[in-house]
């Protein structure tokens, strides 16, 4: 029965939360009321079974937790009005249809899309947003944010509680904001959704590869936002981005689960209805702006240029390399230098990626210097560079075991020789 609960607050939990936010305006009342509710339904579940309608349970109960917690505290007039307004809105006759009340239709009206605005509102700094929107909206962990982020979990946490405290403080709305606003909150919003996407590729946990649930959320995230906003190319650009990358992602693992490099994948597996609707998407982004590519756009003209390969071997490296180029000019992460190196790698040889690695340091680094290293036949170098990676899951784990062992048997071969 725990695994019910623990299920159900995994895949609903982000929209129970977005709901109970939308409904009392308060976000720490929202969760600590989420938090009862879920304790609830570990003490009531075992004893009446999973309920039909599991989120609709949670999400009732979480509203009458939250009128609980009003009632205790007791500190205004005002709140004791919100909870008689609770009550009505938690009533039996309210679980009809959708019994969470959870709205759809118009995706203006969806409280997880609502929620993501408000976290990331104009008066909080740009990695605040961020890092609210991610424990908000997906739950990570405060670890897990900072490894998103490249910080520390100290500093995320201490980030988050003075993010609830200024929401609380200056009464932001929670709505999506109306066009004259929605130029400073868009970049924000769109690094959210990417963000999310990308936490699925890295799950805390390490175990499985991926977490298809973020990543089915942040592409859905991005639907809605395109669907609010078909006019903006940033938002287009970023369900592009989402697209062309989850569309290779059936040939990343054979079937035990194993990592599969990009030379060495079934581009068969491919899903040619995303990479066409991708691509797509990138070239009216392209045409809104005037073809005066962001971040977003340049990613996703990357991942089209891997996509339009039928085979590894007609990749066309130096376009890639070309806009690596222009991303490290707008965006120089070192997510986006690694990349380059390799695509240089590609063009001019593994003695080039790795003149352009030498200062760069990190785990993903350790493990590309190595596979560059080894084309060279620098064998011993290459298996102490690839023991000092990290690897974030462990399929890559697995992966990376192996590449020492076969480095370890070229090097014994050729010391025979």
């Amino acid at each position: 029965m725990y695994d019910a609960v623990a299920e159900t607050v995994r895949i609903e939990g982000a929209r129970i939360l977005a709901t109970l936010i939308r409904t009392v305006g308060d976000v720490q009342l929202a969760e600590d009321a989420v938090q009862e509710a879920t304790l609830a339904a570990l003490g009531a579940w075992p004893v009446t079974g999973v309920p039909p309608e599991p989120r609709a349970w949670l999400t009732v109960t979480a509203r009458r937790k939250a009128i609980d917690i009003i009632r205790r505290e007791r500190a205004r007039a005002e709140k004791e009005r919100q909870g008689s307004e609770l009550l009505e809105l938690s009533r039996p006759s309210t679980v009809t249809g959708d019994p969470a009340g959870i709205e759809a239709g118009q995706a203006a009206d969806d409280d997880l899309l609502r929620l993501i605005f408000t976290c990331c509102h104009p008066t909080l700094s740009p990695p605040t947003r961020v890092a609210l929107a991610l424990r908000t909206l997906c739950g990570l962990s405060p670890a897990a944010i900072a490894d998103v982020m490249l910080t520390t979990e100290a500093a995320t946490a201490k980030r988050l509680t003075r993010a609830r405290h200024k929401i609380a403080a200056a009464n932001i709305p929670y709505r999506v904001p109306p066009e004259a606003e929605l130029a400073d909150r868009l970049p924000a919003v769109c690094a959210v959704i990417h963000g999310l996407y990308t936490s699925g590729h890295a799950p805390p946990d390490g175990e499985p590869a991926y977490n298809l649930d973020l990543c089915t959320e942040a592409i859905r995230l991005a639907e809605l936002l395109h669907g609010l906003l078909p006019q903006q190319p940033m938002p287009t650009a970023v369900l592009a981005l989402l697209l062309l990358t989850e569309a290779r992602r059936p040939a990343r693992l054979d079937a035990d689960g194993e990592v599969v490099t990009l030379e060495r994948q079934d581009r068969s597996l491919w899903d040619a209805a995303a990479i066409d609707r991708g691509i797509a998407l990138l070239n009216d982004s392209l045409e809104r702006s005037g073809r005066q590519a962001d971040p977003y756009q340049l990613q996703a003209a990357i991942a089209a240029e891997h996509a339009r390969a039928a085979v590894y071997s007609i990749t066309d490296w130096r376009e890639i390399v070309r806009l690596y180029e222009l991303l490290l000019s707008v965006a120089p992460t070192p997510s986006a230098q690694l990349a380059h190196a390799v695509a240089v790698a590609e063009t001019e040889g593994p003695e080039a990626g790795l003149a352009l690695l030498a200062e760069q340091r990190g785990s993903r680094t350790h493990a590309v210097r190595a596979e560059l290293l080894a084309r060279l036949e620098r064998y011993p170098e290459a298996i102490d560079e690839l023991s000092r990676a990290e690897p974030a899951t462990a399929a890559e784990r697995r992966h990376q075991e192996r590449r020492i062992e076969e480095f370890s048997r070229r090097s014994s071969s050729r010391g025979r020789c």
